[in-house]
């Protein structure tokens, strides 16, 4: 008797989160309109565009790129602009040489969207990193762990800011390539961009 009350509460949980549009960790809910993207970088296999890539894969977007995306000029456009990266001095030693840094990263991209306009989007992260002039050797190859990962929770993040462009794209504020902007708009910081400057 105790085992078919186990599977009903099993199923009831199961049933519970999917009706509530519970997601696995890491993964967006992507806008339907978004589910195939073409993916325009000037790097395709660097670093920062295999990270996007990974991302949007996982969250189950269909990419398009290289020839196909000559001829698919009705998709939305996820066009990756670059990464920057820095560190400021955080704590010392007694002796005056840096104890810790704190490392920032900001990864900058634009979303295009046909008949829509042009969505500017970036991600910032920060880590924290403790210099051990001790352990040189250990000390980069630390580094290099934490710059990777800063830039892979980068890419999650733009890949959640597409839901930002997608509420954008509803917003009678926005401007796109068929209205002109007038002085009483009220132009939030996720407003379009008017799409003059972009072609394939």
């Amino acid at each position: 008797m105790r085992h078919p009350l186990v599977a009903v509460f099993i199923a009831l949980a199961v049933l519970i989160t999917a009706g509530c549009g519970y997601h696995l960790r890491g993964t967006t809910a992507v806008p339907n309109e978004m589910k195939t993207l073409i993916l325009d970088t000037s790097d395709p296999y660097g670093p920062l565009a295999r990270s996007v890539r990974e991302q949007l894969r996982l969250n189950n977007v269909k990419i398009i790129d290289g020839q196909e995306a000559q001829t698919r000029t009705n998709l939305p456009s996820l066009r990756l602009i670059g990464e920057t990266s820095g560190r400021d001095t955080a704590t010392i030693f007694q002796d005056g040489k840096t104890a810790e840094y704190s490392m920032m990263m900001t990864v900058s991209a634009q979303v295009l969207v046909p008949n829509k306009g042009i969505y500017p989007i970036s991600a910032t992260v920060y880590r924290s990193f403790f210099d051990n002039p001790l352990a040189a050797l250990a000390k980069d190859s630390e580094q290099q762990i934490i710059v990777s990962e800063m830039r892979t929770q980068a890419s999650q993040q733009l890949v959640r800011k597409l839901l930002v462009v997608h509420a954008a794209e509803k917003n009678p504020a926005v401007i796109s390539e068929d209205r002109k902007p007038s002085p009483t708009d009220n132009l939030s910081a996720g407003a379009a961009q008017p799409d003059s400057s972009y072609s394939r």
